[in-house]
């Protein structure tokens, strides 16, 4: 192997102690460039480490998390590269590396770090160790791939062929798998199995296991110190340190390009919640006029209202699929469609502990079938065993779009008023504009609980008997209390339309 006393006698001056003096024989297993606060998931030990300093400008407390973490990892050296991030080597970051014993090494303005990596291959291949072309070849491939529209295919099929094997990226949401060659899915499911079975979620370190007789080998692809996906490799011979180097290299490219599509998420989700809250609040032609030069599209027929209540806020946030409101969309409200329009679906907005989404109501999936209307809910679901025990949430009908500001407050009302765990249809048309009166008359009463009172009379449909029974009172008194609540409601609740508009605002107190 490599020592870096010979990699700084290929370099001089352009690799040279932080601190003067000679530098350690010590061996080094490769050359890394990164600027993550935290690269070792993706070192093996024993590397000389790159950076130009973005890791190591923050305080002496972070400057010192980082150096424990490389001695950790049994890194061999830090070299700095000054010019494009520090002029100069930060004192704080010379005491941790001594106090560390961590060998530091300063790589001069001007002097590319490409130069570094060369010469250690130059002196490797001599050694009869690798192949530098080859290397360094694949290495070009691999970044000339990841900047490609579809990076994330181009990258794991250039890999796959580097490796002569097959590679498989798992998005950790549990989102489609990448492979190469593309028709490998035999191995997917065991894949998420043994990822699961290890727990890398969490380790945030690689693993090998054995499938279909296959040495594979699974990297995890952190942003941060969040796992975004997991990289796994079949190349049906054994590694290589060269071919090591290259998995690591693909890792950090998926995390940057993973890092990069969060920052675009985040962009996008924001602009779409500032349309959606101008859609809210009834200003509709300045969200349809605001949306294309933000690449928004804003139906231009029917619309459906989504309120949740009880999920994160951040759910409202991301365009991507909340695989349990989907499910329980489609289930408590009847909608085929529900799954389709939920996925497809960029006007969304968080406020006040709830979550609104604006859903196309004529959108339409190629792969379902169309029945009726699909707006004959089956009643309200009950998705505490099945789905998210704490979200409610209240699906409006169709509707204008200029009807969605009169409409969102009552169902805000709604999503907050049902049981845990229920997701509904909202009624056909809007309440009796003198409903919610109703029920405040009736709350505001305190010599007997006309609210229970009333809903027991209308769910056993005027039948003085039923409901007596039910309230544990005399039919007496009931007809008493029944008498006051209709001087108060200044309406008579045995007329169809008074009961089912009282009905319908009761089933939210």
């Amino acid at each position: 192997m490599i020592s870096l006393a010979q990699l700084h006698s290929r370099l001089g001056n352009d690799l040279r102690p932080a601190a003067g003096g000679t530098v350690a024989v010590r061996q080094i297993s490769g050359v890394h460039i990164s600027e993550l606060d935290d690269p070792t998931p993706y070192l093996e030990g024993g590397e000389l480490l790159l950076t130009t300093g973005i890791p190591v400008s923050g305080g002496a407390a972070k400057v010192q998390a980082y150096v424990r973490r490389l001695v950790e990892r049994d890194i061999a050296a830090l070299g700095l590269g000054l010019g494009a991030g520090v002029d100069e080597v930060p004192p704080a970051l010379s005491a941790a590396c001594a106090e560390a014993g961590l060998e530091l090494l300063v790589v001069p303005d001007g002097t590319p770090f490409m130069n570094v990596s060369r010469a250690y291959w130059d002196l490797v291949g001599r050694e009869g160790q690798a192949d530098l072309a080859a290397s360094l070849g694949t290495q070009t491939a691999l970044a000339r791939a990841a900047t490609m529209p579809d990076a994330l295919p181009s990258v794991v099929k250039a890999l796959a062929r580097a490796l002569g094997g097959w590679v498989a990226y798992l998005p950790a949401d549990g989102g489609a798998e990448t492979l190469w060659p593309e028709e490998n899915h035999a191995i997917v499911g065991q894949l998420r199995r043994e990822t699961s079975r290890l727990d890398m979620a969490v380790t945030h370190s690689a693993s090998t296991f054995q499938i279909h007789g296959t040495d594979v080998v699974e990297y995890p692809v952190l942003v941060g110190r969040r796992t975004v996906g997991f990289l796994a490799i079949g190349a049906g011979r054994k590694l290589t340190r060269a071919d090591r180097q290259v998995i690591m290299t693909v890792c950090v490219l998926l995390s940057l390009k993973a890092a990069q599509q969060q920052e675009s998420d985040a962009t996008a989700a924001a602009l779409g919640s500032a349309v959606t809250k101008l859609l809210l609040t009834g200003h509709v032609d300045a969200g349809r006029a605001l949306a294309p030069d933000l690449g928004l599209v804003v139906p231009t027929g029917a619309v459906r209202l989504l309120v949740v209540h009880g999920g994160p806020e951040d759910t409202a946030a991301s365009a991507g699929t909340d695989d349990g409101l989907e499910s329980l969309l489609r289930a408590g409200t009847g909608w085929p469609e529900a799954g389709g329009a939920l996925r497809s679906c960029r006007l969304r907005h968080a406020a006040g502990g709830l979550s609104y989404y604006l859903l196309d109501a004529e959108y339409r999936d190629a792969g379902t079938p169309v029945s009726g209307d699909g707006n004959a809910p089956p009643g309200p679901y009950d998705g505490g065993e099945a789905g998210n025990p704490m979200l409610t949430a209240v699906l409006s009908r169709p509707m204008p779009l200029e009807r969605v500001h009169d409409e969102a407050g009552q169902l805000a009302a709604m999503a907050r008023a049902l049981p845990a765990g229920q997701v509904v249809s909202a009624p056909e048309g809007a309440l009796d504009p003198r409903a919610q009166g109703w029920v405040a008359a009736l709350q505001g009463y305190r010599r007997a609980d006309l609210v229970g009172t009333v809903r027991a009379y209308l769910r056993h449909r005027g039948q003085w008997e039923g409901a007596a029974r039910e309230l544990g009172i005399h039919r007496n008194s009931l007809r008493h209390r029944m008498g006051i609540a209709t001087e108060l409601l200044q309406a008579d609740p045995d007329d169809p339309d008074v009961a089912a508009s009282l009905w319908l605002a009761l089933r939210w107190v």
